[in-house]
């Protein structure tokens, strides 16, 4: 099950290989757009109502993913969760500073129509993409997810050279923490730039941050080829997003053989990178990053290197072990998961 909300990019890509992944197996799958707008309160109420009034029972199995999807009611339903409403979870507290009786009233609503979808009978078993979610789960719902780690949804990346340039690509949102890159990129000593790729948000302030550092490129919007290209020839791959939930840019980056650069509150990205093996984990501090990228710009070997341990872990991930072990997960018996 997914958005109807017209989502782009990974997000969208994740469930296509997903319900690929299915049929790849040999079995009939659908996708079920469902209306993830969050725009109010009561169009989430909305969403969660529409949820559970859907009928889908002429499926064998139901997979949901994010919310309100698992609001439905399905004997075999499996909950492959990519992330709650952050909003009302770990980004309550900085999005509302002050809330209001009201405001808290709704999140515990959330809080409480979630847990209860997502546990037993209601949901027969619950997966997570990363220990990110699986840990946010547990601190706010007290439910436990098996992680999977789901793989890229088409591996068309490539090796290429060691180049001279940091690539940065995703959306410029304030979470996704592109700034820290840009104060640290103007403490980098070494001869190098620093390629952003794509719009958001927050585009506006961070071509202000980065004024008068003519290392600094913003190239905006590029195609999937150009995109590989560039993820190919770069020296590596700085990814510093609070605390994500998975993550692509890590995945693509190992894919392309490239390191990566992320700190130890960027969630799965500070899992998925080990420290001196496939990248650097550092403190979310400009001066802690630019020391990392200045390592790896006076060491070539050094970066190609762990480069080559991050392609190897990628190289790992199946599809089709994560749909297998969804169906096997919707059709064990109440008994056998006790």
């Amino acid at each position: 099950m997914r958005h109807a909300s017209g989502e782009a990019g990974g997000a969208e890509r994740f469930y296509d290989a997903l319900v690929g992944s299915f049929r790849q197996l040999g079995h009939h799958a659908d996708e079920i757009a469902v209306d993830g707008d969050e725009s109010s309160m009561e169009r989430i109420k909305r969403n969660y109502l529409n949820c559970y009034d859907l009928d889908l029972s002429s499926y064998d199995m139901v997979v949901s993913t994010k919310a309100p999807s698992w609001l439905v009611r399905h004997p075999r339903h499996v909950c492959y969760l990519v992330h709650t409403i952050r909003v009302f979870y770990d980004m309550f507290e900085e999005t509302f500073p002050r809330p209001g009786k009201a405001l808290i009233a709704d999140r515990d609503l959330i809080h409480q129509l979630d847990s209860g979808a997502l546990a037993p009978p209601r949901c027969r078993a619950l997966f997570s993409i990363g220990n990110e979610v699986s840990m946010r789960l547990r601190k706010y719902n007290g439910l436990d997810a098996e992680v999977l780690h789901p793989p890229l949804w088409s591996n068309d990346f490539h090796l290429g050279e060691s180049g001279d340039y940091f690539l940065l690509p995703g959306r410029l949102h304030p979470w996704k923490r592109v700034d820290l890159v840009v104060q640290a990129m103007r403490q980098v000593k070494s001869d190098v730039k620093l390629k952003i790729v794509g719009v958001g948000e927050a585009e506006e302030s961070l071509r202000a941050l980065a004024a008068g550092d003519s290392r600094i490129e913003f190239l905006g919007r590029v195609d999937d080829a150009q995109l590989r290209d560039l993820y190919a020839n770069a020296l590596a791959v700085p990814f510093t997003p609070k605390r994500e939930d998975y993550g692509y840019i890590t995945l693509e980056a190992f894919a392309s053989g490239k390191p990566v650069v992320t700190c130890t509150d960027s969630g799965e990205a500070s899992v998925l990178v080990r420290d001196g093996v496939n990248g650097f984990v550092c403190d979310p501090r400009p001066a802690a990053l630019a020391q990392a990228m200045d390592r790896l710009a006076g060491d070539r070997d050094l970066a190609v290197r762990l480069g080559r341990s991050g392609r190897e872990w990628v190289e790992g991930l199946s599809w089709d072990k994560i749909a297998a072990r969804l169906i096997d997960a919707a059709f064990e018996q109440a008994e056998e998961r006790r």
